[in-house]
């Protein structure tokens, strides 16, 4: 991934140096189970070392990455470096390896992932009575509030750290079941404490390689995560345009958002999510792709993983503080919500008007049709409803006073966006 995204601790796990030290610490384990190094041997084993220019090097006589890194670190232990790599097969350490920097990846990521549910639910608290408009389809529809617009995007992060953590949890296994799985140089249990070493689970059925279905999850459990940052990206982007202007991204001081243009204050970093969320869901198909290897194993995985598993989890990791920052900094008009409130002069209160009419006595089809020729004479004419409806037959004898009123549309916003506490309970009072 290029730097750009790129956080200093992403880069050291997908490191070249942190792939061959995962494969060393299983090397490492392997040994210390075994039944034949020496005490003395096994101090060398633990010393022993490696450079990437090392193992680079020895790949051009080898022409095989593994058994490189086994030649470089055998190398480096002297005669007890025989111990190494000893009844184990390419995929074993390989394998392993990789289970050990997905689980440091989860370290690392899974925290914002939390922390972007926490964002949302405050936000969504503050704005529980902000009163706006909600669009079907993109048209107005009828009166929400700001805070449960933000209630549901902070329940879909919170299914999606659930998801992330469930999904780098069943991708953090293990396998040492030698060639075609079958244990022909070790056994079972060596396996199973060589994992215990290292604190991992173990794969049931490795057939060498620890299935793809397990990552492939997990790329779809982060493109899922994708979809959820870039669907709040795309409310943001649209509440910014001039026309509604609700809500706008933060702009810093100094920034510019236009070369040419100095009014512009374009949404780029949601624009930036929204695009990213579309390489992530790329990834997740070729996830997809690499589940089905040939018979016990082959390797047309491994040089998809080598893109798609760093960049899954480098983009992850930056829309996830990118959207925090988003939540936490953008700026909300209240003012401009109420004002677009009245856009369809009074419009919006059909549901209401069609509801009190049938409880007048009149027949649905009928009420629905005269409040469908009001509603779209208010639109056109710039007239409010509540005053064509005073003028029309229809309107006699209703209550306008209470049929025009905002709060019943708000009547429950502290019930809706009271739910959330069972996900991100308030923070105490310090």
């Amino acid at each position: 991934m290029i730097p750009r995204y790129t956080r200093p601790e992403l880069a050291e796990v997908w490191s070249d140096h942190a792939h061959f030290e995962a494969m060393r610490q299983v090397e490492v384990a392997a040994s210390e189970e075994l039944d034949g190094p020496t005490p003395e041997e096994l101090d060398a084993i633990r010393a022993a070392t490696f450079t990437v220019e090392e193992i680079n090097e020895r790949e051009k006589v080898t022409d095989h990455d593994t058994a490189a890194f086994v030649d470089v670190l055998s190398a480096s232990a002297g005669p007890a470096g025989r111990w190494i790599h000893h009844g184990l097969t390419s995929s074993d350490v390989l394998d392993t390896g990789l289970a050990l920097q997905i689980r440091r990846l989860a370290e690392i990521v899974l925290p914002d992932s939390r922390r972007l549910v926490e964002a949302l639910a405050g936000a969504a608290r503050e704005h529980a009575h902000t009163l706006c408009v909600g669009r079907t389809h993109g048209i107005h529809a009828e009166p929400t509030t700001f805070g449960i617009k933000l209630a549901g995007f902070a329940f879909e992060a919170h299914r999606n750290a659930d998801r992330l953590e469930r999904a780098f949890a069943q991708a953090s296994v293990g396998a040492l079941s030698g060639a075609v799985g079958t244990y022909s140089a070790t056994s079972p249990e060596f396996e199973e404490r060589v994992l215990a070493r290292l604190g991992l689970a173990r794969e049931p059925v490795s057939t060498q390689v620890v299935p793809r279905d397990r990552h492939a999850e997990l790329l779809g459990a982060i493109a899922l995560a994708g979809a959820g940052m870039e669907r709040f990206a795309t409310e943001l982007r649209h509440l910014a345009r001039t026309e509604v202007g609700e809500v706008r991204e933060p702009f810093g001081r100094g920034q510019k958002g236009s070369s040419a243009m100095p009014h512009k204050r374009n949404p780029i970093k949601s624009e930036q999510v929204v695009g990213l969320a579309r390489v992530l869901r790329g990834n997740a198909l070729a996830a997809l792709e690499d589940v089905a290897l040939w018979h016990e194993r082959d390797i047309s995985h491994s040089s998809v993983e080598r893109v798609i598993l760093p960049d899954s989890t480098i983009l992850l990791d930056h829309m996830q503080r990118r959207v925090l920052a988003l939540v936490e900094g953008m700026v909300v008009d209240a003012e401009r919500m109420r004002e677009n409130l009245e856009l369809t002069h009074g419009a919006l209160f059909s549901q209401r008007v069609l509801l009190a009419l049938v409880e007048s006595g009149m027949l649905r089809d009928d009420a629905y049709r005269a409040v469908q020729r009001l509603a779209q004479q208010a639109i056109d004419s710039r007239v409010d409803l509540r005053e064509l409806l005073a003028a029309d037959p229809a309107g006699a004898g209703l209550d306008l006073e209470t049929i025009f009123d905002y709060a019943p549309f708000v009547r429950y916003a502290d019930d809706i966006v009271g739910r959330l506490d069972a996900i991100a309970p308030v923070p105490a009072l310090r």
